[in-house]
């Protein structure tokens, strides 16, 4: 019996000090991608920042009367955002959606370019 007991020690014994090892290499692991999901959360902030400024900018270009707000297209890069349509617009209407986007939090910049004016 003596001999059963010492046995089964040895091997609850040895099971737990391989069981810590493989714990410690899992936990080495599973450290080194959390750092480089840190990275990609970044990018994911930085898309999700970018759709709603999109976002936002159509729907108060869209409730902005005197603006074809369906007919404007908004694109958003890095804060960036980018009006153009193929609907020209008075000269009052592009500035009036310009000034519309530059107030939106988030915006950096605005590119008109793309607007066709008459």
């Amino acid at each position: 019996m003596k001999k059963f007991a010492i046995a089964a020690a040895t091997a609850t014994a040895l099971t737990l000090t391989m069981a810590n090892a493989a714990f410690a290499q899992t936990t080495q692991t599973t450290q080194s991608p959390m750092v480089v999901a840190a990275g990609e959360m970044t990018k994911a902030e930085d898309a999700t920042s970018d759709t709603w400024i999109t976002t936002k900018v159509k729907s108060d270009l869209v409730t902005e009367k005197g603006i074809p707000g369906t007919d404007i297209k908004v694109e958003t890069n890095k804060g960036v955002v980018s009006l153009s349509s193929t609907v020209a617009l008075t000269k009052t209407q592009k500035d009036t959606a310009v000034t519309i986007t530059k107030k939106i939090k988030g915006v950096k910049a605005v590119s008109a370019d793309g607007l066709m004016t008459q």
